[in-house]
This record gives C-alpha cells, structure tokens and sequence, in this order.
C-alpha cells in the first residue's frame, strides 16, 4: 500500500490494515517461544534427571521475562510508538535462542548436566523477552484502528499470534526426531530472524507518532493531523505518566486478574500439558504433544470470533461466559480419571480461555482510554505471570501428590477460574458510570 499523504509537512507510512499484519508476524515469531521447553522438555529430564519441580520450574521461565518485561515495554509504546520495542525484544529473544543452540551444539547429549541448569534458565529467560512483544503490539494495533474495531482488529492479531506455540509443539518435535535436539532450536533460530525481517518492513507505528517523529510536528498539529487519518486513541504524554495513570485506575486491577486466569493460565498449561499428558495418562510423547498442540490453537484460533462477539454482546457478559466455560472444564480436568473427559475437559478450558483474553483486552480501551499503553502493559505483563507462577506450583503438588496430583493440581483453575467470575461480575456492575467517563476523556488526549 501506498504511504498517505499528509498536507507538505510529512508522509505517513502504511496502514492500519498492513501494520495489523505486520505486528500480528512480530508476535507469532515471538510468542513461540512459550513452547521453547515444553515439547522438549523429556529429553532434558532423561539426560539431567531434572525433578518435576525443576521441570516447572524450567518451562516457565520463558514466561518470566516475557511477563514483566510487557510492563516497561507496552508502555514505552505511549512514548514514540510500538517499532522499537519490538525490535529490542525480539532481538533479545534471538540472543537466547541463539544460546541454546549452542549449548546444544556443544553439550548435548552427554556433556549436559545439573551444573549446566543455570544456563538453561538464563538463555530461557532471554528467549522468553519474545513474548512480551505481546504489549507492545496491543498497543501499536490500538493507536491504528477506531474504538469500534478494536475488538476485532486485537483478537486477530492476538488469534493468530497466539497460534505458534501449537504449531512449535507439532513442527519443533518433528524436526528434532529427523535432525536431533540441536537442528531444532537453530531451525527456530532462523524463523525468528526471518520474521524480524518482514516485521520491520510491515510494521508502522501509528500517523501520530510518525508525524511527531518524521515530520517534526509539535504536539497540537500532529493530533490534528492523526485525527484527519482517522486515528481516535492518542497517548499520555510520558512513560511514567501512563503507567501511573493506569495503575490509579482501580478498574486496571481486575483487569490484570482475569488476564492471569485466561492467558497466564494459558501459557502455563501450553507449557505443562506435554508432562500432564505423559505422567498422569502414560501417553505416547506424540499423543501428548498432539492434545498440546489441540489445546493451543483451539483457545488461539478461537480468540478471533471471541473478539466479534465482545464487539457485539459486551466484553463483560462474553468473560462471564467465557469464565463458566473455564471452572467447568477445570473441574471435569480434577476429578476424572476418564482419558477421554479429560480431553473434553481440556477443550472446555481451552475456549474459556481464548474467547477471555478477547473479551479482556475488549475492556482495556473501555476502561482506560487515555492511558491504552500502560494499562495493555500492566494487564498484559502482571496477567502473563500466571504462565511463571503456576507451572511451578502444578509440579510441586504432583510432586508432593504422587501421580493423582497432575490431575488434582488442576483445582488451581478452579479457584482462578471463581474469582474471575466475581471480578467480571464487578465490572459489569459498575459499567454505566465508566462509560460516561471514557466519554468525558476521549475529547482532547494528552
């Protein structure tokens, strides 16, 4: 697509429809590494006997940095758009892949200990800065569209983005069966660097911030000249201010719990679902990795029309939904022994799952309106934790349980799943009244 003029005074590069699909590549190269252990996960534990803790431990450390790094990260795109970070973030992720690569090279199988556990930990922890690349593109894709597509634009770049952890959990196994561990990882390696590539010459940051950056406008003559591109969200005016402006909004706080339960939930069972699979049902390493891979892209792919529906019915009545879903197939997940309700079960938690992190980043614009970034990067990198904390916490209590607590660990989403229903609940109490304050602050931005 052609650049759109802009008066004499600057070009404006791409559009809405384009940055879209360039933002939603940078998140799906990024976002795999979510499955950087986790299909992998039984040939480490077969060479360096690592505990199921330990192994909690290590699948969730990508989940780490690419959680807390979303909060500097998505609200660095406030201060002069989403291209940048992104770029770093990716970048870093590049260095950790990259190091696992070689350690692989040069260790794998028999030189690879306990003593080498930190560095699996350090190189997924950089390999994880890819997934907080998710922030930083709900922030650039928010600035492009109008408030009344946004719910579908951000849950086809969420959708699709999110769709790499199953295709990494299916395509990285393969690979490694034909090649070995190593060949893996530097197949992975190449992806992120070719995606780096077509993201930067896809990905724009919004007319606003271009024409301050580009054209050298002053602040008052580059929103009038956004507004005329038919830009509607504008930031705050620093980094710091709108974190804090977020953070004074109470309603950013439930926010971030549901996000906890719908995608920190998600990333830590892409994560686990393998051991689960394995340990609890002794199925075939490839049966495992196939309900993994199910699970991922079903709660992905669903995400999309769980964006059209919040559109429609209401962000809150379609969490609500999405909320019962979740504690339903949570419970069936507890208490059966049965292989095959357990799969309904996890397919319940799955659309639960996906059609709430829709209808949660619906709300983001809904409730802070004025500070989209900063509140994108609070929900997005507090409520990412969840795939950090739980991980862990599911192999203690299948440590502590014995073989029945893979299953019973599952009361976990139970209880996530109860409190996010009376927080939703809660919103949707208090609903009237932040619409009229959106609609006192959607006049001049800052």
């Amino acid at each position: 697509m052609q650049p759109h003029e802009v008066g004499a005074s600057g070009v404006v590069r791409g559009s809405a429809q384009r940055s879209l699909i360039g933002a939603t590549i940078g998140f799906f190269i990024g976002f795999g590494a979510v499955s950087l252990f986790g299909p992998t996960a039984h040939s480490f534990i077969q060479v360096m006997r690592l505990s199921p803790e330990q192994v909690g431990l290590l699948v969730a450390m990508p989940m780490l940095t690419g959680s807390l790094l979303r909060i500097p990260f998505g609200a660095w795109v406030d201060l002069n758009g989403g291209k940048a970070p992104f770029l770093i973030l990716l970048l870093a992720s590049v260095v950790g892949i990259g190091g696992l690569y070689w350690m692989l090279l040069s260790l794998y199988p028999t030189h690879l200990t306990q003593a080498h556990y930190p560095w699996l930990l350090l190189f997924g922890a950089l390999g994880g800065c890819g997934i907080a690349t998710f922030s930083v593109g709900i922030g650039q894709v928010s600035y492009w569209f109008p408030k009344a597509q946004q719910g579908k634009a951000l849950a086809f770049y969420a959708g699709f983005g999110n769709t790499s952890p199953g295709l990494v959990a299916i395509i990285l196994p393969m690979i490694i069966a034909a090649a070995g561990l190593w060949v893996g990882y530097f197949v992975s390696l190449v992806i992120v660097i070719a995606g780096i590539g077509l993201y930067i010459a896809l990905g724009f940051d919004a007319p606003y911030f271009q024409l301050r950056r580009k054209a050298g406008m002053q602040q008052p003559q580059a929103l009038a000249a956004a507004r005329a591109q038919g830009q509607e969200l504008f930031p705050a005016a620093s980094i710091a201010r709108t974190l804090m402006d977020s953070a004074a909004s109470w309603r950013t706080w439930p926010l971030v719990a549901l996000y906890f339960t719908s995608f920190g939930g998600f990333l830590a069972l892409t994560a686990w679902l393998p051991m689960f699979w394995s340990s609890f049902y002794k199925a075939p390493h490839w049966v495992a990795l196939g309900l993994t891979a199910g699970f991922s892209l079903l709660s992905s792919l669903i995400r999309v029309p769980g964006g059209s529906w919040s559109d429609r019915f209401g962000g809150e009545r379609v969490a609500f939904a999405a909320y019962l879903s979740l504690l339903l197939g949570a419970g069936l997940m507890t208490l059966s022994q049965s292989f095959g309700v357990s799969v309904l079960g996890e397919a319940l938690v799955g659309v639960g799952m996906g059609v709430a992190n829709a209808a949660v980043f619906k709300l983001v614009p809904h409730y802070v309106p004025d500070a989209v970034g900063g509140t994108a990067g609070w929900v997005g990198g507090l409520g990412a934790l969840g795939g950090f904390v739980v991980p862990p916490l599911l192999g203690r209590i299948a440590q502590d349980m014995g073989t029945i607590g893979y299953a019973r660990g599952y009361v976990v989403y139970i209880v996530l799943a109860l409190a996010s229903l009376l927080l939703t609940a809660l919103l949707y109490a208090t609903r009237n009244g932040v619409r009229h304050a959106a609609g006192a602050l959607s006049a001049p931005a800052r």
